[in-house]
């Protein structure tokens, strides 16, 4: 680049009668370029820009809606869906022309940092949106001090178990480990005290010990002491979240890995411009090696096999192989259950989708068990289905008694199926009414009010002539719907019956 003073000194010398060939050999420059500094009577060239990109205003609006108003993320749509390459800085001059968009918050006070000398963890909720359903999640992050790498995974909960596996799935997937990692006053590692006086749960300790770190609490009211992980947090708000859409946990979890351990690994930071990537790499030989072959964490459970050869973990039931009906001892992993008898592994099964309740575990490649486990709890349609058909105040009623949130509705509705079984249909229905009438939800009264309409007269109960082999009939086994009816209440109005 020619500085504006010099050009328009080659002009002025052509002027006054100095050659072309005398100016190139005079000021080093070629011949060309002294024919077109004179053409250009020694101006600066206006050249086209090369930066100029043209990007709709509607679209810029829409999308900064859709990424909470983080332009950064805006930066990466445009770039990802849109195909349309801008630096940041000509993205945030665009903006601030429109008049569009809103400063981001101030950062985190700054404190240097030392290769190697601590990894900090915390936890933050969040809620997003799994297909569409908001959700509330906890957020784990394990954080390199010096060379700004993160770890990062969400979970339905977090106690310790939860922070044992999560630890140990980034340092073996890092290889690597700092001496210290630094935890708020969080009771899942402290055991009582704070700050510098605290004391580690003896349990995390000995976990910290086998990957070479320990256990460090900030002070109370440190905020800087993790002034990083805070950062990482607020750039999980920022940048993660906004503009992304999530089907389960194993789809957020996907895209959380992607983003610490690819994109935001190999991106440069926004002031420093340091790139955790190469960083890390300086800071290697500072770090703890962390052995590959180290177990995973694991919980140990005692269960009992029932009847029908299934053991029980978390809400969901998993079959036994063989006859034998023993105890077995069930090792819990972060992503698989192994079953033990007598110190010889019977089968390992992989933990069930997000959100599965009340599975029927077997093994894979194998028919299903025939029997159905001893405390699985069935399904109420069918009993739902035959309680609307009685009529439209059965309906109506229906919709009332299991409206509220938190009712038991499968209970209510297995024991108001039960009631059919122990009263003519009609007499249910009128009982029925009434409790709508008066708003009545609680069972016991709608039983009662079936006794005072058979005390009145209203209505009888015929005795039934029972076939004692129905219990062998397909009809029976297919009709079998809830648990045998309780007569309780029925013996009760027989003897007030009797003495009235």
């Amino acid at each position: 680049m020619i500085e504006p003073e010099k050009r328009k000194a080659i002009y002025l010398l052509h002027r006054e009668g100095m050659g072309i060939r005398a100016l190139s050999r005079q000021l080093s420059l070629s011949r060309n370029t002294i024919r077109a500094i004179i053409a250009l009577k020694g101006e600066m060239p206006i050249l086209p820009s090369k930066t100029k990109v043209a990007v709709d205003e509607d679209l810029l609006r829409r999308l900064l809606v859709e990424c909470e108003g983080r332009r950064q993320r805006v930066m990466e749509k445009l770039a990802e869906e849109e195909k349309i390459e801008v630096k940041y800085s000509t993205l945030t001059r665009l903006m601030r022309t429109l008049g569009i968009g809103t400063p981001q918050d101030t950062r985190c006070d700054h404190v240097p940092d030392v290769p190697g000398a601590e990894m900090q963890h915390d936890t933050s909720q969040y809620e997003v949106k799994l297909n569409g359903v908001p959700t509330k999640v906890i957020a784990s992050m394990l954080y390199l001090r010096y060379s700004k790498r993160r770890y990062l995974k969400f979970y339905r909960s977090f106690n310790r178990f939860a922070m044992k596996c999560f630890l140990h799935e980034a340092l073996i997937y890092w290889a690597h480990a700092a001496p210290e990692c630094i935890i708020d006053n969080t009771n899942l590692a402290r055991w009582y005290g704070t700050g510098k006086d605290a004391v580690i749960v003896p349990e995390m300790a000995a976990f910290a010990l086998q990957y070479g770190f320990k256990f460090v609490c900030h002070e109370k009211g440190h905020a800087n002491r993790k002034a990083g992980e805070e950062s990482g947090f607020r750039t999980v708000q920022t940048n993660f979240l906004p503009g992304r859409k999530f089907r389960d946990m194993e789809d957020l979890n996907r895209q959380a890995f992607e983003w610490a351990t690819e994109r935001m690994y190999h991106r440069p930071l926004a002031k420093t411009h340091i790139i955790p990537a190469k960083a890390f790499e300086h800071e290697q030989p500072y770090l703890t090696k962390v052995l590959p072959c180290l177990p995973a964490p694991y919980l140990v459970l005692e269960r009992c096999t029932d009847q029908y050869g299934y053991a029980s973990v978390e809400g969901n039931f998993y079959w036994v192989p063989g006859t034998s009906r023993e105890g077995v001892k069930v090792l819990r992993y972060a992503e698989r259950v192994e079953i033990y008898r007598r110190h010889e592994r019977l089968v390992v099964y992989r933990l069930p989708a997000d959100g599965v309740k009340n599975a029927r575990i077997s093994p894979e490649g194998f028919p299903k068990p025939r029997y159905q486990p001893q405390g699985r709890r069935r399904r109420t349609e069918e009993e739902e289905k035959r309680l609307r058909a009685m009529g439209p105040a059965v309906n109506a009623y229906l919709d009332f008694a299991l409206k509220p949130k938190g009712i038991q509705r499968h209970q209510c509705l297995r024991r108001l199926f039960a009631m059919t079984r122990r009263m003519s249909g009609k007499l249910f229905v009128r009982s029925v009414e009434r409790a709508l009438k008066y708003r009545i939800t609680t069972l016991e009264t709608i039983e009662r009010i079936a006794c005072l309409y058979v005390q009145g007269g209203a209505d009888t109960l015929p005795a039934a002539e029972v076939d004692e082999s129905f219990r062998a009939r397909d009809a029976y086994e297919e009709g079998r719907l809830t648990d045998a009816p309780d007569f309780t209440a029925y013996d009760r109005t027989e003897d007030e019956a009797d003495h009235g």
